[in-house]
């Protein structure tokens, strides 16, 4: 399987929305997912740019975008697409 990236938008309106409480995942995905899952802080994801209503905050999770993003909803996203939890 190959290393799942979760991108993490830290623009202005995603901090304000909301991201700066995603800032703990820096802590729990190492820990949690060890090598399987690379996270990031990037500066825009530009999703803001191409949506006329605001869902920041947004997080990137390989090819899935979470709108609204939660660390709850980034950490359902990671497990879904690592298969925890499907037979």
């Amino acid at each position: 399987m190959n290393k799942i990236t979760v991108k993490i938008c830290m623009g202005t309106t995603c901090f304000v929305m909301g991201a700066s409480q995603l800032q703990e995942l820096m802590d729990i995905i190492p820990s949690k997912y060890g090598d399987k899952v690379e996270i990031q802080g990037v500066p825009c994801l530009e999703f803001c740019n191409v949506n006329t209503e605001s869902n920041a905050p947004y997080v990137a999770v390989a090819d899935t975008i979470v709108k609204n993003a939660t660390v709850d909803k980034v950490l359902e996203t990671i497990e879904r697409k690592l298969g925890y939890g499907q037979e």
